[in-house]
């Protein structure tokens, strides 16, 4: 694909997605009913009374929890693409795959030949002696899935450290003290002070 030609598919998906939006927002203003009223513009909040007004400082712990979860969520969604190339690792030692005919464009059969394609492998960026060679394809699928093995448990691990600091923290805990309480010492309670005679009494 040129340049040009990818520019004018950028060009074209953005100018229809303009243009899906606008035309939608275009026919629903003219199709809508207007009837405004005043307890239609009320502020919704989960069918309950809206109390108070609505800048007010929410608990800081909901942002704690959000971000943990973004953290850890996005950290674990990084198993997908490893998952992928783990089975296809697994799979290429799979000694039935070669058993079937070759494919047309090279002499690995075609499951092995999609196998490396999905890879990111091309068939000719293979040595000449490995392409017709199973044991050596094999062996090289095992360290792959071998390495890739102890690379999601180094990951993980990280993973598990990570957790186990903001545990260790109290950052999951919903009421978390920020400060052990100090043990209070016994004050001895103050005597009153002598009240003085007025001025008066000296006088008379």
């Amino acid at each position: 694909m040129s340049t040009l030609t990818l520019a004018a598919t950028l060009a074209l998906f953005f100018v229809f997605g303009f243009l899906f939006i606008f035309v939608n927002l275009c026919i629903g203003r003219l199709v809508r009913p207007h009837n405004p009223h005043e307890e239609k513009q009320e502020i919704y909040e989960c069918g309950e009374p809206t109390i108070g007004s609505s800048f007010v400082q929410f608990d800081l712990r909901f942002y704690v929890v959000a971000l943990l979860f973004l953290i850890f969520d996005v950290e674990v969604a990084l198993f997908f693409p490893w998952a992928a190339v783990f089975g296809k690792a697994n799979a290429l030692q799979d000694g039935r795959m070669y058993a079937q005919p070759a494919a047309v464009d090279s002499p690995l059969p075609a499951p092995v030949l999609g196998l490396y394609r999905e890879l990111g492998v091309e068939p000719q960026m293979l040595p000449q002696g490995q392409q017709a060679a199973p044991a050596v394809i094999q062996q090289q699928a095992r360290q792959l899935a071998v390495f890739s093995l102890w690379d999601i448990l180094v990951f993980f691990a990280v993973l598990l450290v990570g957790f186990a600091y903001v545990w260790y923290r109290g950052d999951l805990d919903w009421v978390r003290a920020y400060a052990r309480p100090q043990p209070t010492s016994v004050v001895p309670p103050r005597q009153p002070r002598e009240q003085k005679p007025a001025v008066s009494a000296l006088v008379r």
